[in-house]
């Protein structure tokens, strides 16, 4: 069983992009924490990616000898020029290796990219208030809980809440970043 911290998080590449796909489809298929109900082509994942990195985001893999063990990216909480300090985590875990540190490493390389970047808060947003590894995970990664969205969204025939759990990043809300406009 792997612990918490040794699997490293690094950059993803053009060539992990099937294996993200797949982890992602078993999700959209069989979980509730994303209210996606068909999964995206990989040529759909593929855009996403470059999407991503082109406006300066950033997605992540864990990896060993077996392929990627799950992804996970930072981007935009909300187009609106106020938000542009602020950006939102979605990590995916491959089903056979939950529960063994990978989904933590992730969220914490993430943490750090986005506090080097010079953002100043992260929100998850959890799809399935039930989603206790996702929700534990966040918790113990300094994210707080701000909230829930009752009934959300529906998605194998229930409706679903939504968690909203937020970390501030760097100096948080200590000050004003320089070049803020708005």
């Amino acid at each position: 069983m792997r612990k918490t911290g040794e699997t490293a998080a690094e950059p993803a590449r053009d060539a992990d992009l099937a294996d993200i796909a797949a982890i992602y489809a078993h999700h959209v298929l069989t979980g509730t924490g994303t209210f996606e109900a068909v999964p995206p082509s990989i040529e759909e994942m593929q855009a996403r990616h470059a999407a991503g990195i082109a406006a300066g985001y950033c997605w992540l893999v864990a990896r060993d000898a077996t392929g990627v063990l799950g992804f996970g990216y930072y981007g935009a909480f909300r187009p609106r020029t106020g938000y542009r300090w602020t950006v939102e985590d979605s990590v995916y875990v491959r089903d056979d290796v939950r529960g063994q540190g990978v989904g933590r490493s992730l969220v914490d390389a993430l943490v750090g990219r986005a506090e080097a970047a010079g953002f100043r808060q992260m929100f998850a947003l959890i799809g399935d208030s039930e989603n206790a590894g996702s929700i534990g995970t966040h918790a113990a990664l300094g994210f707080a809980h701000a909230g829930v969205m009752r009934a959300a969204g529906l998605k194998f025939g229930r409706w679903l809440d939504v968690v909203i759990m937020q970390r501030s990043l760097g100096r948080g809300n200590a000050d004003v970043p320089d070049g803020w406009l708005g």
